[in-house]
């Protein structure tokens, strides 16, 4: 069998808005003047602390403060406007009805991964395969946590013929360190940099041209 990885912020959901007015929530907490979403986004994909980190500059350091706040304001408002992205529930449901393993590897904290997964209606496709931050002592580009994921789908050997999707470039060098193929979300929020990746998707459902035989 082969497998396709998701990332999940700028992949399969979109959840821009949830994630920049929790920022800016816990900006206002400490008296700070909001910032711009643009400028939040920029920050997204090498985990919560990374975000708050420099989306929080003023206070760097005081890493478990901020963890604090934003985990209390997200935890409650994470789902009000958080939405799947075209073609995503058709995609996950062909490659599962062709024998595809379908995993999560994202550096969104643990805490808030299922319960969105299962706000929108697609816990079920991934079962065990959900590996989030906090989950592995290492997070991507590391292909440590992509070969955890795996390894929840009962075993799984990471091939040359299995997928990593992303937005960011952490997942396409995370792909490239685990040897396998790297498809580029570019309706996400995130940054390819210098990566490389197999291919581009401007929607999710185009990824079925790349996996499945004519």
């Amino acid at each position: 069998m082969n497998a396709v990885f998701f990332d999940l912020d700028g992949t399969l959901i979109d959840s821009r808005a949830d994630l920049a007015a929790t920022v800016n929530h816990t900006r206002r907490e400490l008296g700070l003047e909001p910032i711009a979403s643009a400028e939040v986004l920029r920050h997204v994909g090498q985990g919560a602390k990374h975000l708050l980190a420099n989306a929080i500059p003023e206070h760097q350091g005081e890493t478990e403060r901020l963890w604090e706040i934003f985990r209390s304001h997200y935890a409650e408002h994470m789902l009000e406007s958080v939405a799947l992205y075209p073609g995503v529930v058709r995609t996950l449901s062909v490659l599962r009805e062709r024998g595809w393993l379908l995993g999560i590897n994202t550096a969104k904290p643990n805490f808030a991964v299922r319960a969105i997964l299962d706000h929108r209606g697609v816990l079920d496709f991934f079962g065990e395969a959900i590996v989030a931050g906090g989950d592995c002592p290492e997070m991507k580009p590391s292909a440590l946590p992509l070969r955890e994921c795996a390894a929840r789908m009962g075993g799984h050997v990471l091939s040359s013929r299995d997928w990593m999707v992303g937005d960011h470039w952490t997942d396409m060098q995370c792909a490239a360190n685990a040897g396998v193929k790297g498809a580029f979300c570019e309706f996400g929020f995130g940054n390819l940099r210098d990566s490389s990746c197999v291919v581009r998707l401007k929607r999710m459902d185009e990824l079925l041209l790349h996996c499945l035989p004519e």
